[in-house]
């Protein structure tokens, strides 16, 4: 198994960065405008891109703390992984502990998702530090895959 992992730090209250992975609206303004579903734990969540998307089945939603994912519907490599942020102050931070986990193998498709999650990221920390994300698909172009 191989896993995606990234940590930033964002200036704002871990409430303000929970509020933002767990609300359609927060999560439309930093991953991809065409964001739906129930963000609560036991609901699913979908997020298109072009051309395609995800489902993720909504596992942990603790306030201020952590967010869990399952992907149950989405390219075959995807299926069956887990996406978690962990929340913690630091140093007037928030620290967000990324990863996506459980991927069978280091398939060239991880390697672009690992720098496209890197790119949301910073995406969600340009939202909350200063009220503006660039969800998809104004993000950044890095490939042929986008």
């Amino acid at each position: 198994m191989a896993d995606i992992l990234h940590r930033i730090g964002v200036t704002a209250a871990p409430e303000d960065v929970y509020t933002a992975l767990t609300t359609v609206d927060g999560l439309s303004r930093w991953w991809t405008v065409d964001t739906d579903g129930d963000a609560s734990p036991g609901g699913v969540l979908r997020f298109r891109f072009a051309p395609g998307g995800f489902d993720m089945s909504v596992l942990e939603a603790i306030p201020g703390t952590r967010v869990l994912w399952e992907v149950v519907d989405g390219p075959e490599e995807w299926k069956g992984t887990r996406i978690g942020f962990d929340l913690k102050r630091e140093d007037g931070f928030t620290v967000v502990l990324f990863r996506h986990e459980g991927w069978r193998e280091p398939v060239e498709f991880m390697y672009h998702c690992s720098t496209k999650w890197a790119i949301f990221l910073m995406s969600l920390k340009r939202l909350l530090e200063t009220g503006t994300g660039e969800p998809a698909p104004h993000d950044v172009r890095i490939s042929n895959w986008h």
